[in-house]
């Protein structure tokens, strides 16, 4: 399945000067994207795992030389490593704290090295990395669950994305039978979430929701939760569960900004934090932070104390809410349709963003604040197709915004200076710094 990170990857291979590092949490396709993209880019590869190759860790405890580590694996594999032509992958790679380290050595050498590497909990490893992380000596890329977009191009429906792109750019209702199509196919997706192997599985099954195997998502959520306890020290992977596990509660809430006591009625900042920067770091959960000025940029104004947490997939948080699939599709569920709709939106926003704000002012609350092309636009979401809202209204009347997006249910249109987005519609939306023509720089220069 087509996934938008083979673009960083092609030009990586065409311009590299240093080793590339995916960082993701776990099922969201960092292994196979890099294995199909070792195979068929490239004359020789080996392939390297060292969760499960316990020799091949050793050989960087050893030396952190890139001949020596070479020659050994060369022995140890029954391989030859033609510099020129063979590319290395290096899977679990937080396993070995030396081998992220040997990184340097790698990119120093005078020999050009092609070296990729992936692991599931890369970002608490950099995080808490004891010896000298190798900065500006290896490209960082972050993988996502699959988006949107990503889920129609892989079930064959090219041509719909196509035109929801068009009729976003010309703010044109798509014909209605096209629109509700596109709302049943979005329905689907916040119910399945963006893991490929949640999406393989409706693929296999014919596309008929009734037929997936959604305990997958439920081992999803186990792996997530042992992690917790095997990369951590007890109390704190108990903590760390703590907090994932009371997330669905949490975003229920009328007022959803994070509160510990949430987690445990006893609980402190002091005593949660570190398990929350654990998780944050773990792209298990996403950080929405309040911006106390919607002025640029908006992470100088953030209140650190004020923030909204969501889970990093749609289709991880209605397993975890223990919610029936049909209670989506059938509308029965319209308050926590809401909450699986601002958490999509939030995973949609944050791929493209890297970062999320919402925005509080007199009595009223804006969702999302992001900044394209240089302006603050303020978002507005609504789950259904009713689009009444004070927030939004008066947040145009104090500020005067450029123009302000309001997504819901309804087709595309613009009133008012207000650009209505339907909910299948959000990955159109970026600032042109982020768009195609200029994703691969920004990509390489966010690390």
């Amino acid at each position: 399945m087509y996934r938008k990170i083979e673009e960083v990857l092609k030009r990586w291979k065409e311009d590299f000067t240093m080793p590339l590092m995916l960082v993701g949490a776990r099922q969201t396709g960092k292994t196979y994207i890099l294995d199909e993209f070792c195979k068929n880019n490239f004359e020789h590869y080996i392939y390297l795992n060292l969760e499960k190759e316990e020799e091949i860790a050793e050989i960087f405890s050893s030396s952190l030389k890139p001949e020596e580590i070479i020659e050994k694996i060369q022995i140890l594999k029954k391989v030859d490593f033609n510099v020129e032509n063979t590319i290395l992958f290096i899977d679990e790679i937080q396993v070995s704290e030396k081998a992220i380290t040997s990184l340097k050595y790698f990119c120093e050498s005078e020999k050009p090295y092609k070296i990729v590497c992936a692991g599931s909990l890369l970002g608490v490893k950099i995080n808490r990395f004891h010896s000298s992380f190798p900065v500006g000596k290896v490209i960082i890329k972050y993988l996502y669950p699959m988006d949107f977009e990503e889920f129609l191009v892989a079930i064959d429906e090219e041509k719909l994305v196509k035109e929801i792109k068009t009729h976003y750019e010309t703010n044109e209702p798509l014909l209605k039978p096209i629109h509700e199509k596109a709302l049943n196919l979005y329905k689907k997706y916040l119910v399945l979430g963006g893991m490929p192997i949640m999406i393989q599985d409706f693929k296999k099954n014919g596309y008929h929701i009734a037929n997936v195997h959604f305990e997958i998502q439920d081992y999803i959520i186990a792996t997530y939760l042992a992690d917790m306890n095997k990369y951590t020290e007890n109390t704190e992977g108990i903590k760390n569960s703590r907090i994932y596990n009371a997330i669905p509660k949490e975003l229920a809430r009328e007022n959803n900004t994070f509160k510990y006591s949430i987690v445990d009625k006893d609980a402190r900042k002091i005593r949660y934090e570190s398990s929350l920067d654990w998780l944050l770091a773990s792209n298990m959960i996403l950080r929405c932070d309040l911006a106390q000025k919607n002025e640029s940029p908006l992470k100088a104004f953030v209140n650190e104390d004020k923030f909204k947490i969501y889970l990093s997939d749609p289709g991880l948080l209605r397993a975890l809410s223990h919610l029936d699939y049909s209670e989506i599709l059938l509308d029965q569920n319209e308050m926590y349709k809401g909450v699986l709709t601002e958490n999509y939106i939030a995973c949609e926003f944050y791929s493209k963003f890297k970062e999320l704000y919402y925005y509080t002012f007199d009595k009223y609350e804006i969702d999302f604040l992001i900044k394209i092309n240089g302006d603050i636009i303020p978002i507005e979401v609504k789950s259904g197709r009713r689009t009444n809202s004070k927030s939004l209204s008066e947040y145009i009347r104090k500020y005067n915004p450029k123009y302000s997006i309001r997504i819901s249910q309804k087709n595309f249109g613009l009133e008012n200076n207000i650009k209505s987005v339907p909910l299948y519609a959000l990955f159109c939306i970026y600032s042109i710094d982020k768009d195609r023509k200029n994703y691969m720089n920004q990509n390489f220069s966010d690390n």
